[in-house]
């Protein structure tokens, strides 16, 4: 018996649903509209999709959008100053850099120049240590979009072990705590697992939630994984495919074929965690503005 799938795509448009009544909302009680900021330097196509995506989910909660497009050749300085235009607009709210940038411009020069109060990606160090002592904070999309997923899907974290595969700033250091701090969705024994672990499935058969951001296909296969276990898909990748029409398809960083007759709940790529990061900005830009 195969898997049950965790559908993001439908949760999304559940929660971009209520979303865009509570922007109705806060028009009609406060006569405020939600702003979020995007900056986006150079054609990086991945990047040029996802600001597009961004733009559509906006309009339709009924928020403000407001899009800075830099050219590939654009300074550090003529990044931040955009950071700073931002920063002093008081109709946004939010603010979303688009990584990854161009070569020869420190990431963290430019995240360091975003008000905190208008970090609704969560990775300025203010609001990332709040979220480590647990004060009240904007966390970051992709993994608070996870552990939406697991809440709403009914998953019990608390006593439970995770395990976690990979420990970027944006997916895996952020999640592993989150998993394992006193609130819903949480209190789970958390293991972090990366490219320096040694026998890689002796930790995952041991995982009764099991997330994968290893940005590598076929990271994990069923023989890796524990009977039951509920298995959440971060990977992306593009996978050379000559009888799709764009050449290639998209693939996570899990075998689904495999793990998904193995375990009890399972994401699909696409439609998996992808369209709840989207929705948890949104989320976040909403916050922002009743702030």
């Amino acid at each position: 018996m195969g898997a049950t799938i965790l559908d993001g795509k439908k949760l999304a448009a559940e929660m971009r649903a209520d979303i865009a009544a509570q922007v109705a909302k806060l028009k009609a009680e406060r006569g405020i509209t939600p702003g979020l900021g995007v900056i986006l330097v150079g054609m990086n196509p991945a990047s040029i999709s996802y600001v597009t995506a961004k733009e559509k989910a906006c309009a339709d909660a009924g928020m403000l959008s407001r899009d800075i497009r830099l050219p590939e050749s654009a300074t550090q300085g003529e990044v931040i100053a955009a950071v700073s235009d931002l920063n002093g607009d008081p109709a946004v709210h939010g603010i979303l850099v688009q990584l990854p940038l161009p070569k020869g411009i420190d990431e963290s020069a430019v995240i360091n120049a975003i008000a905190p109060e208008k970090d609704v990606d969560g990775f300025t160090p203010v609001n990332v240590g709040r979220m480590m002592i647990g004060e009240r904070c904007y966390l970051p999309c992709t993994p608070h979009g996870i552990i939406q997923m697991l809440v709403r899907a009914g998953v019990v974290t608390s006593g439970k072990h995770a395990v976690v595969i990979g420990r970027s700033n944006i997916v895996g250091k952020p999640v592993a705590h989150l998993l394992m701090r006193k609130a819903e969705g949480g209190n789970a024994t958390v293991t972090v697992c990366h490219t320096g672990t040694r026998d890689l499935a002796a930790f995952t058969r041991q995982a009764d939630i099991l997330i994968v951001a290893a940005g590598h296909p076929q990271t994990v296969t069923g023989e890796m994984v524990k009977p039951g276990a509920t298995v959440i898909d971060v990977g992306v990748n593009r996978i050379p495919d000559p009888s799709r029409p764009k050449g290639y398809r998209l693939a996570g960083d899990v075998d689904f074929d495999s793990v998904s007759q193995v375990a009890s709940l399972i994401t699909p790529v696409p439609g998996g965690v992808g369209p709840m990061t989207i929705t948890m900005l949104l989320y976040n830009t909403l916050a922002a503005a009743r702030a």
